[in-house]
């Protein structure tokens, strides 16, 4: 074991104590573990920069934010802003215009002609002779014309002529003091003293990356038949209607030919009958492994063609990437080095306890003959779907795998083409999960699928929204899996589905559901989150018009996430007072505060619930007794609000949530 300290203090050498800079700059904001890892973005959208940038005596300081494209060679610059004198912390923004990955720097320096402005503001309100000042700031714009260029050098030079030609020292004060004369010095200032952070690596993604609504169904049951297996031909009749809810992403469980070995029948019963179609994590038979098409799905081309068709849609289509593989699946015989046997000759099933998985067994990623053939093949997989038009890949149980392993292969990746995106479901400890996100997931589930009381809610959207977090992990709001019948909506009947689908929607701007919630399906195995007659085992055929159905409440939820640009992220959530512990009362507004939403949810599905609660009037900079405007966005009702505390009704059997628009506003007699 070595004696050396990991973390023990060095001192300068007074050479190198006499280059070294002296403007601190800490503390730098999206940064994840000093820039091992990327923090995350979306094109198009600000990115705010913050930093808290302090130096020795009472000089003015000016600080910038510097960013490029990684591999480019010049930055561009925006300007930071001190925005907190006490604590020295300093803010600004930019916007990347292009899906790749970026980096930035914080830069800082002696503010020369600040400083001189700052003196001579002073002693001139103070009544102090000022002409020495008045030479040495001519001599300052002097100095800067020789520096300048282009249009700021006509400008400097035309501050000197109106020096010159100035015949009072009140007339000189106010050139040199002038915000323009500012700006103009402030371009060509030589940044003396300049310093620079460390470079910061910045993933920046696609819209789609923050803001989706995920559809998850099973080509197999697209059948008006039990006896009958869907293919992908069948899936098309179904896109309208998944478009017409709003839906952004339409999920594919895995699509490859299925094992017969072990093979799971009904409610994963260990005896398949010679129909049963098999769990489709079992991947792997005769007919192909990873990068093949289950044959009573259909082939390639109509695979290619239902991208195509979906894409006409609106639709993206995702795809499970499930590392495992069925007793049947070519590796093992064709790469039996990649797995792990035991001695007599058997190989170990796959387990989670206490669910076991007969069915499937898992590769060995660091088995002598797998590194690196099987990271290849595993790589080559993912990119043969991306040459069908797939961009986007729901990673089943990522924490299994290796972290090496992800952060290679997403790299490897979004190298060649940076619209593909990765969701990680991994349901385990937060460390992990968190991660994943900073390895390269854009994505990941969630623990909100158990979080159902008021405290717990707000405390973890509250958590979503901290740092690291928030710069790293973007939370996906699935209200229900395949494998997941949630126990909520085992016993709240349809307005806890509604309840659900409300939480999601507006607290994140991600979310998913598994077909069957939108007919409020809750049928369960007695004492357990899973469902009955599991479509993991056997074809479910359904009538997606049956009466009780919450589509058209689906459809309006995903309508108000699009028309609402607070609403298209999980930040800026924010928890307000209503008195009431079963109703979860919360605000989400944009920067510049012309959208902001706030939303009432009864947690009770049973009950009617009611509450005084407050207007968040001080948002807005208005007084307690106020009058704002608000407009219900399920229903489209408008109204006035007098003053700050407020007083609600919400009976589930109606509607168990309340969508506002609200906002400052003239009074409206007509509103009531």
């Amino acid at each position: 074991m070595s004696d050396t300290q990991p973390h023990a203090t060095t001192h300068p050498e007074l050479e190198q104590a006499l280059r070294m800079s002296r403007i601190a700059i800490e503390a730098t904001q999206p940064v994840l573990e000093e820039g091992r890892f990327a923090a995350k973005a979306v094109i198009g959208q600000p990115v705010v920069v913050s930093s808290r940038v302090f130096a020795d005596g009472h000089d003015q300081l000016a600080a910038a934010v510097c960013w490029r494209q990684k591999g480019d060679e010049g930055w561009r610059r925006a300007p930071l802003k001190r925005v907190d004198h006490g604590r020295d912390i300093w803010q600004g923004q930019f916007t990347a215009t292009q899906v790749a990955t970026h980096e930035f720097r914080i830069e800082a320096w002696w503010d020369v002609y600040e400083s001189y402005r700052y003196e001579l503001s002073k002693k001139h309100a103070a009544g102090v002779p000022v002409g020495l000042e008045l030479t040495e700031g001519r001599l300052l714009v002097e100095r800067a014309v020789q520096r300048a260029q282009g249009e700021t050098r006509a400008v400097l030079d035309d501050l000197l002529h109106r020096l010159d030609s100035a015949h009072l020292d009140d007339e000189r004060v106010s050139v040199l003091l002038a915000h323009e004369t500012a700006a103009a010095m402030a371009a060509a200032d030589p940044r003396e003293h300049c310093s620079a952070s460390p470079i910061y690596p910045l993933e920046v993604e696609r819209p789609l990356a923050q803001f989706a609504s995920w559809y998850e169904l099973f080509p197999r049951s697209e059948t008006d038949d039990p006896n009958r297996h869907g293919t992908l031909r069948d899936v098309h009749k179904r896109l309208p209607a998944i478009r017409d809810m709003g839906f952004d992403v339409l999920y594919f469980p895995p699509i490859h030919p299925i094992g017969r070995a072990h093979r799971k029948g009904p409610n994963n019963s260990l005896q398949a009958g010679p129909n049963d179609p098999g769990s489709p994590y079992a991947i792997g038979s005769e007919d192909g492994g990873h990068d093949a098409i289950h044959p009573q799905l259909g082939t390639l081309e109509d695979f290619r063609e239902l991208v195509a068709a979906a894409a006409e849609h609106g639709l993206e289509i995702a795809l499970d990437f499930a590392i495992q593989c069925s007793q049947d699946h070519p590796w093992l015989k064709e790469h039996p080095g990649w797995f792990s046997w035991r001695p007599d000759g058997t190989i170990r099933y796959a387990e989670n306890p206490p669910k076991k998985y007969q069915d499937i067994v898992n590769v060995d990623f660091y088995a002598e003959d797998a590194m690196p053939d099987l990271w290849l093949a595993l790589r080559d997989v993912v990119w043969h779907w991306v040459e069908q038009g797939v961009k986007i890949f729901r990673v089943d149980n990522p924490h299994t795998k290796p972290l090496p392993f992800w952060e290679w292969l997403i790299a490897d990746i979004r190298a060649r083409d940076p619209d593909v995106m990765f969701l990680s479901e991994a349901f385990t400890r937060p460390a992990m999960m968190a991660r994943l996100g900073k390895v390269g997931f854009n994505q990941s589930y969630t623990y909100f699928t158990w979080r159902n009381a008021k405290a717990e809610l707000s405390e973890y959207l509250t958590e979503l929204n901290e740092h690291p977090l928030r710069d790293c992990y973007r939370p996906n709001f699935f209200v229900n899996t395949p494998d997941i019948n949630p126990f909520f909506l085992q016993e709240s009947g349809r307005a806890g589905f509604l309840i659900r689908a409300a939480l999601a929607t507006m607290g994140s701007g991600l979310w998913g559901m598994y077909s069957g919630f939108e007919l409020c399906e809750s049928a369960a195995i007695a004492g357990k989150e899973e469902y009955l007659d599991s479509e993991k085992y056997q074809i479910r055929v359904r009538d997606y018009h049956a009466p009780g159905n919450i589509i058209a409440e689906i459809a309006q939820l995903n309508r108000i996430r699009r028309q609402n640009p607070a609403l298209q992220t999980h930040l800026g959530f924010k928890p307000y007072l209503a008195w009431n512990d079963n109703i979860l009362y919360f605000g989400k507004r944009t920067a510049d505060l012309s959208n902001f939403v706030l939303v009432a949810v009864s947690l009770d599905p049973h009950n009617a619930q009611e509450a005084h609660f407050e207007l968040p009037l001080w948002e807005l900079g208005l007084p307690d007794d106020a009058h704002t405007q608000g407009e219900d966005l399920m229903n489209g009702h408008r109204w006035t609000w007098y003053g700050k505390t407020q007083w609600m009704r919400i009976e589930p059997w109606h509607l168990p949530f309340g969508i506002w628009r609200f906002s400052a506003g003239v009074s409206d007699p007509d509103l009531k």
